[in-house]
């Protein structure tokens, strides 16, 4: 599958030194559309727009989430759900980097969208607006939050997506776990974030097509995923494909035809022959 790059990505030399991945999460919240529109199906996700001058998607659409940082390695006050050994084989890497990853899940989620994956029982996320704020200014950590208001992180509420590391060539990389997540009954997910200048649910198959028309501008992975999950009716079925999936790293590449720019993902024949960097104005793409 392959989809025409989005501008600004390209990149005019190839680092001497490939920049090492940083470990993120992205959280892809679904939800069944209480009326759903003509002729569409119930399924939807949430979806930001970034802001244009942020360093990493500036202006692109995409799934709520972040870098793991020192924070999400914090122990927390309790767990219920998949432990980290567990996450740990679902997602091909230590228990360390699982247990990160399912925290900063977490965390962006709630940073991003004020939607809290704990228990027990339904979070009063309303009430916990001052820790919101708190970790996001990096005054506190989840595991701050979570103990102040007496709960323990579910991780039965997320299920492993994919994986995805960004190619090479990028001065900024990261390796993200995809997860998927049902907005728990009770929670609103909302825009407070100043991340995004606009937030917002989507049906699958109508973000393809603001894309399409050049509305919308996606990174390969949300292109990908979006097309992905818009095969499911509704959010059931999303997280019952979710416990089937392989979980692997993917590495988009690139190819020039004429004067596009096409991103090619892994199950595309011409995966093999294309490349993980295209220099501007070169037919062949060769650094």
């Amino acid at each position: 599958m392959r989809h025409i790059l989005p501008a600004g990505e390209l990149v005019s030399v190839v680092p001497a030194e490939p920049v090492v991945p940083k470990p993120a999460a992205t959280v892809l919240l679904v939800r069944d559309a209480p009326d759903p529109a003509p002729g569409r199906t119930p399924l939807q996700v949430f979806l930001q727009r970034r802001v244009a001058g942020m360093a990493f998607a500036g202006g692109m659409t995409v799934f709520p989430g972040g870098g793991v940082d020192q924070r999400d390695r914090a122990e927390l006050p309790g767990w219920t759900g998949p432990d980290p050994a567990s996450w740990a084989q679902r997602l091909d890497c230590d228990a360390e980097l699982a247990g990160a990853l399912v925290q900063a899940a977490v965390r962006e989620t709630f940073e991003e969208c004020g939607v809290l994956l704990a228990g027990p029982g339904a979070p009063e996320v309303a009430e916990l607006k001052e820790e919101r704020a708190d970790l996001v200014a990096r005054r506190a950590s989840l595991a701050d939050v979570l103990s102040g208001a007496g709960l323990v992180l579910r991780s039965d509420l997320l299920r492993a997506w994919a994986r995805w590391v960004t190619p090479v060539a990028s001065p900024k990389r990261y390796d993200a776990a995809f997860f998927v997540a049902l907005v728990p009954e009770g929670q609103e997910a909302d825009a407070h974030t100043t991340e995004a200048v606009e937030a917002t649910w989507w049906y699958p198959a109508e973000a393809l097509e603001h894309w399409q028309s050049g509305d919308m501008q996606l990174m390969a992975p949300t292109f990908r995923t979006l097309q992905e999950i818009g095969e499911h009716p509704d959010s059931a079925s999303v997280l019952a494909a979710a416990e089937h999936r392989v979980i692997r790293p993917l590495i988009p590449r690139v190819r020039r035809e004429g004067e596009q720019v096409i991103v090619v993902l892994p199950d595309d024949p011409d995966f093999e022959i294309s490349e993980d960097h295209l220099t501007p104005g070169t037919p062949g793409g060769g650094a």
